[in-house]
């Protein structure tokens, strides 16, 4: 979390803030975040819609608060017109471009090992899995079909294992261990 942080501090540009704290911040595969129309961003709702994710489905993903007053702050300076992120003529962002950023941004905040956009998506199904987010449900945000797949993709953090009490400890006094 704190390396994410770090990314996202060392990224001035509000269109460049913005673009990076979306692909995190909601899961998102970077093909998803450059298809985002305005009209995705549903803050009646707090959510997002991402429309013809992998495998040609819609699914719903979170909008945290802090993202969506960014966002307004984004579109204020910026109003793009069809896709949430536009480069030169209104055209979709490149992925290409966005590698750039997330480097440049990677390289500012010291952080020495290599970080791609999906690494994004992965820090957020890690975070919430740390957090203690139902698998399902991290299943869902993410759009995976197989619960295996998240399984897979969310790796079981140390963190999470010393949080882990023994079901013991809930069901035996401890009255029983004092003879």
């Amino acid at each position: 979390m704190e390396e994410v942080g770090l990314i996202l501090q060392n990224t001035p540009n509000l269109k460049h803030k913005a673009l990076l704290t979306v692909l995190y911040s909601a899961g998102l595969r970077v093909g998803e975040l450059l298809s985002l129309k305005i009209t995705d961003i549903d803050a009646d709702h707090m959510r997002i819609w991402v429309r013809e994710g992998k495998g040609c489905k819609d699914r719903l993903t979170t909008l945290s608060p802090h993202l969506l007053k960014l966002l307004r702050l984004y579109y204020q300076r910026y109003r793009p017109e069809n896709y949430l992120f536009e480069g030169s003529a209104g055209h979709q962002y490149s992925s290409t471009s966005v590698r750039k950023v997330l480097n440049r941004a990677s390289l500012k905040a010291g952080i020495k090992k290599k970080v791609k956009p999906h690494t994004l998506r992965h820090s957020f199904a890690t975070h919430l899995l740390e957090q203690g987010t139902n698998l399902r449900y991290i299943q869902s945000l993410l759009g995976h079909g197989s619960s295996k797949t998240t399984e897979i993709y969310t790796h079981v953090s140390s963190r999470n294992l010393e949080d882990i009490k023994s079901p013991l400890d809930s069901m035996v006094s401890k009255s029983i261990f004092e003879r």
